[in-house]
């Protein structure tokens, strides 16, 4: 009887994953989507983003992420 409810337990183990796999019913098709305002949505994050990259300060230096890679510049001999 161990040997069976051993078996029997891990069936069930064995299919949890599969179970998570099965395709899940796609919702929102009754759902028709007014191009107007999807429209008026895309126009309002478009200007929201070109406002926020002016926001973005200049930078001064010119920024090198390799620069660690590099040997340091050895110092200039005064002559």
């Amino acid at each position: 009887m161990k040997t069976f409810t051993f078996a029997a337990v891990m069936l069930a183990l064995l299919a949890v994953p599969a179970h998570a796999q099965a395709r899940r019913p796609q919702g929102g098709d009754d759902k028709k989507v007014d191009q107007k305002k999807l429209q008026e949505k895309q126009q309002a994050d478009d200007k929201a983003y070109k406002a926020a990259l002016e926001r973005i300060p200049d930078s001064k230096e010119k920024y090198d992420p390799w620069s660690i890679t590099k040997p340091a510049e050895p110092a200039k001999k005064p002559k």
